[in-house]
């Protein structure tokens, strides 16, 4: 009996210019193949899916002022944008130690700066947080420059599959590491109105913590389990209901935001972790050592502040940055990520 051939499958159509879905963007999420889907998609102002654009990489590298032979440090490596830009000033001379505590994106950013030609000669990666940089330090020596961009990544936030945005449907995890610690899911089992409330307030600025906080403990009273994106913000979108219709929608647009944002800094710890760096960093820093960080969140960047302003008036730092640095009107345009970040630095004396 002949043997039948295999059925021939088409190839999936790449719908339309714009694809929604994160798994329809196959194009994008495979830019080695197809640079073209890659580059119009950053000419129009978005960011590839699977990618993410560094930010004030002008500003961070005239600032570093960065020499052959020199050593840094990148405390979230992510996409390794920033990590490439440095690593060419260094002309194959001297070496990056870098840190990320994403498993699943440290071992793609590894292998795409190892086909670029920067392997273990020249870089070091770590899977570990950047609060342990004392650790590396005292192996390494203390570092020329040292950069923390405390940004989620933009392959975290569009992978519905990591729970990072509210617009996609998917687990409410918002693990930084998904192998390690608890969800935001398994979070919202246990958590206390009251602690939700301080949660909101104290991570996100959030002006409506105080009705968010009741409508998702009385969900949680009446039995259902908030394990998903779409869940939460339904909860959300429920409870700002009575709001004036004609701000109704963006008001919780920007709470879903806040919200989302809170929950992950809580369950990453991510002010514990930054606290613990800004203490440590002065020790890892050689003298004249530059450090540039970057953040997205007021409460972040009033942790930088007051650790940079402590240990200059202590004579730590020989100067700190007179304010933060904003991104150009360009680049705002160009990456609408980039509308939040701030930027200040710090010299050891």
């Amino acid at each position: 009996m002949d043997q039948k051939e295999p059925k021939h499958e088409r190839r999936v159509r790449y719908k339309g210019t714009h694809p929604k879905t994160f798994k329809d963007k196959y194009k994008e999420l495979q830019p080695e193949k197809y640079s073209d889907a890659v580059i119009k998609a950053i000419e129009r102002g978005s960011t590839p899916a699977g990618m993410h654009i560094p930010i004030c990489v002008k500003e961070i590298l005239g600032f570093f002022q960065i020499s052959p032979g020199q050593t840094g440090f990148d405390a979230t490596m992510g996409y390794g944008g920033h990590t490439l830009e440095m690593l060419k000033c260094l002309d194959s001379k001297g070496h990056i130690h870098a840190t990320d505590v994403d498993p699943l994106e440290l071992l793609r950013t590894q292998k795409r700066l190892e086909d670029l030609g920067y392997g273990s000669d020249i870089l070091t990666i770590h899977q570990m947080n950047f609060c342990e940089i004392d650790k590396i330090a005292s192996e390494s020596g203390p570092f020329n420059f040292i950069l923390a961009d405390l940004g989620v990544s933009s392959m975290q936030i569009d992978n519905p599959e990591r729970g990072f945005s509210y617009k996609r449907e998917g687990p409410l995890d918002l693990r930084l590491n998904p192998k390690k610690g608890r969800s935001a899911a398994d979070r919202l089992r246990t958590v206390s109105q009251n602690e939700l409330e301080g949660m909101l307030i104290e991570n996100s600025d959030e002006p409506h913590a105080v009705v968010i906080a009741r409508a998702i403990i009385s969900e949680r009273a009446r039995g259902s389990a908030i394990s998903t994106t779409t869940q939460l913000k339904l909860i959300i979108k429920n409870a700002l209901k009575s709001l004036p219709e004609a701000n109704r929608d963006e008001e919780i647009k920007k709470s879903c935001q806040r919200c989302f944002q809170a929950l992950r800094i809580d369950v990453n710890k991510e002010f514990e972790v930054l606290y613990e760096f800004l203490e440590k960093l002065p020790d890892a820093l050689a003298p004249g050592g530059r450090v540039a960080i970057l953040s997205f969140h007021s409460g972040e960047d009033r942790l930088v502040k007051k650790s940079f302003k402590r240990f200059f008036n202590d004579g730590v730092y020989q100067e700190i940055a007179d304010g933060p640095i904003r991104p150009s009107s360009e680049e705002c345009h160009a990456n609408s990520r980039a509308h939040s970040a701030k930027m200040r630095w710090a010299i050891k004396s």
